[in-house]
């Protein structure tokens, strides 16, 4: 059952958003099983980008739930509460994924994606020696001629996920939130902290390395 401040007649997003704050500042147990239907899988799916062992994210997610609820009296709407509580989720899975010991280093962890980091390897492109210096030299497979079933399987989106987790954090963190989760750029901003320049810097590297990764996989063609 919704609490009664959310299912009072038909509201716009923001008015929905303060009803439902309200009801949690007031403790109302439904609006925080509102909250969890809401963003409990995203939140579960963003926590895995940064750490392998499931067990360890799902206690990530609680600690953020916990913290949620700790702090929502705090809460002073700067940015949306979704964004508010996935940017919880990052620091504390940040933090923790750290203390696990994923071997990334810190800088991995930046938002500015302002490095010289090549989106795609120089040799997909013709050298200097070539009549046409800095064109494809091997093009992006067409993903579309090939069959839906094998697109879709189960091993491709395995391969996919994983592809995600080997990227640097920052890239993971935007590629999962866009791609993934569905979010709007001033969302994915707002819940990393960064500019809507590096958002589309670090979305674009996470796109062209989970393609590479797609790429090899599908002409090796599927394991048996």
């Amino acid at each position: 059952m919704q609490p009664a401040a959310i299912r009072a007649g038909p509201r716009s997003a923001n008015e929905d958003e303060r009803a439902l704050i309200a009801a949690l500042r007031r403790g109302e147990e439904a609006a925080f099983v509102e909250l969890i239907d809401r963003h409990g899988a995203s939140l579960a799916r963003l926590a895995r980008t940064f750490i392998r062992d499931r067990a360890v994210a799902e206690e990530v997610v609680q600690e953020t739930w916990l913290a949620v609820l700790n702090g929502i009296d705090r809460f002073e709407g700067r940015s949306s509460l979704k964004a508010w509580i996935f940017q919880i989720l990052s620091n504390r899975a940040r933090t923790r994924a750290v203390r696990e010991g994923r071997s990334a280093p810190f800088s991995a962890f930046g938002g500015d994606g302002a490095d010289n980091e090549a989106a795609v390897d120089a040799d997909r492109f013709h050298g200097e020696e070539h009549r046409w210096l800095g064109h494809w030299a091997a093009a992006p497979s067409d993903f579309s001629q090939l069959p839906e079933e094998r697109l879709l399987g189960q091993e491709t989106l395995a391969l996919v996920y994983d592809a995600i987790r080997m990227l640097p954090q920052r890239q993971a963190d935007v590629i999962v939130l866009r791609d993934v989760e569905g979010w709007q750029p001033d969302e994915v901003c707002a819940a990393l902290g960064i500019t809507d320049g590096n958002q589309r810097i670090l979305l674009h590297r996470a796109r062209s390395k989970v393609r590479a990764a797609l790429e090899r996989y599908l002409a090796e063609g599927p394991t048996r």
